[in-house]
């Protein structure tokens, strides 16, 4: 069992552990339990302009480091991740409430990002052609934006982190990380990991906190060059609008709406088992969850019955329990927001088919919940729901699976099942989203470009496109001489 008591609590800033200058400190709770696991230092704005100065001191030494040495460094994060997967695994359980088998499935997908990026670390691109008409040579190299301050949420308290963390280091970028404070224990003892793995005192700097007013004067007034967000759109607006003024990078991971289209020819049980996993992953708390299913009038009363049927199965309970499919939700505002999302939809003329209440007293539990006869204009259809409730709404047509599909105004992923590849694709090609699941209930993967359109957010993480976030192109002209 974890010993919150032993773990890392204060704030890692040049490669030593400190109190906040004030002495503050932020309760971390257990959702399954609603104990106080401990608590851990919040920064001030002083605080965070000291991570933001150590990172840039150790940007002079960290991007002259040769590219093979930094890979090693990568490499061994990623070695002792996978080590203590069953540790980490067990810290994000008790702090986040998922699963213990989806708490080490995303140490594995984590630790993976570590890996990729230390393979990108030796391979930053440049290169070098002759101008066709002065004849000399246009040479183009790479170079590290700078100091990266990179926020992450509490959903995925590892995998969010080293997503972003692995490309800037990889990059030649060192970086302030701002965890969420739901998981800020998993976030420092990643920063310890780190540093036994070799990470330079300076080059990542972590700093929990609940005073907002640090990120503002850090996006303000600081030496950061760059801003990795992931988060809802409503907040990567407003630090969008506060990065103008100095100009700054920002790269966006924002909400999610998920369309889950079945059609008339899909393999109806494969189509559940999918929406299982797409839906229920880490407590249905993903911005990749499927978020609202649009099934053909003709299969969907099979696909509802035999969905419900699978949500009812589902054993709710402490994620420490090896028989635990689903926990807690991660606090009581995210409990409160489903019944009222649950409130709003029921009101609106939808069926609860299974579900539609709390799951218990003693923690922060939701029933896993389908909804049926959804109208296609319902407000639940419009939300991000990030929760167990499933809302279930028919369509007649391929046009108007798309439609209905297109009509959010974000576009982060989708999925659809059907048994005919070309429908398949040429609906693919026509969703206004960044990610297609064709068949399958998950498309992340660290070896693919994450990452959405419309307010889904600006850029992607992951695959060979997530290191240039953290590079700058310099061209050079070069005259040879005769």
């Amino acid at each position: 069992m974890v010993n919150f008591n032993e773990l890392p609590n204060q704030l890692l800033i040049d490669g030593k552990w400190q109190d906040s200058s004030d002495g503050s400190r932020i309760s971390v709770e257990n959702p399954a339990t609603k104990s106080v696991l401990g608590s851990v230092a919040s920064a001030t704005v002083a605080d965070g302009f000291r991570a933001a100065k150590a990172a840039h001191n150790a940007m002079a030494s960290w991007c002259q480091v040769v590219p093979r040495a930094k890979a090693e460094i990568l490499r061994r994060c990623f070695e002792l991740m996978i080590e203590r997967k069953d540790f980490i695994a067990e810290l994000i359980v008790m702090e986040n409430g998922k699963p213990h088998a989806e708490a080490v499935a995303e140490v594995h997908y984590a630790a993976e990002f570590f890996r990729w990026f230390a393979e990108e670390a030796v391979r930053l691109p440049g290169h070098l052609s002759t101008a066709p008409v002065t004849g000399r040579k246009i040479v183009e190299i790479s170079e590290p934006i700078g100091v990266a301050l990179l926020i992450a949420p509490w959903n995925l308290p590892a995998a969010m982190i080293t997503r972003k963390v692995a490309p800037a280091l990889a990059a030649g970028c060192t970086a302030v990380i701002k965890p969420a404070s739901d998981t800020a224990f998993t976030a420092l003892y990643l920063g310890q990991l780190m540093m036994e793995a070799g990470v330079p005192a300076g080059v990542v700097n972590i700093i929990p906190t609940r005073d907002n007013e640090v990120v503002s004067e850090l996006i303000r007034d600081s030496e950061v060059q760059t801003i990795s967000f992931t988060g809802s759109t409503r907040v990567g607006q407003i630090l969008m609008r506060k990065a103008v003024d100095r100009v700054l990078r920002c790269s966006m991971e924002l909400g999610g709406n998920a369309p889950f289209i079945v059609f008339e020819d899909a393999d109806i049980d494969l189509a559940v088992a999918s929406a299982m996993v797409a839906k229920m992953r880490h407590n249905a708390e993903a911005c990749t969850a499927a978020n609202r299913f649009l099934v053909h009038r003709s299969v969907a009363d099979e696909f509802v019955a035999k969905f419900a049927q699978k949500m009812e199965s589902l054993k709710i309970g402490d994620g420490l329990d090896p028989q635990t499919q689903i926990g807690p939700l991660a606090n009581a505002n995210a409990l409160s927001s489903m019944e009222a999302m649950l409130h709003q939809a029921v009101s609106s003329g939808a069926r609860v088919v299974t579900g539609g209440s709390r799951g218990s007293e003693v923690g922060h539990y939701f029933l896993p919940t389908v909804l049926a006869d959804v109208q296609a204009d319902a407000e639940i259809l419009k939300t991000e729901i990030f929760g167990p409730i499933a809302p279930v709404v028919v369509f007649d047509t391929e046009e108007q699976a798309i439609s209905m599909a297109n009509s959010v105004d974000v576009g982060l992923g989708s999925y659809i099942h059907t048994r005919d590849i070309g429908r398949a694709m040429r609906v693919a090609e026509s969703l206004e989203v960044g990610m297609v699941g064709v068949n399958t209930g998950i498309f992340s993967d660290p070896a693919a470009p994450f990452g959405g359109v419309k307010q889904s957010g600006i850029g992607r993480e992951g695959g060979r496109h997530g290191i240039l976030e953290f590079l700058e192109t310099k061209y050079i002209n070069v005259s040879w001489g005769s």
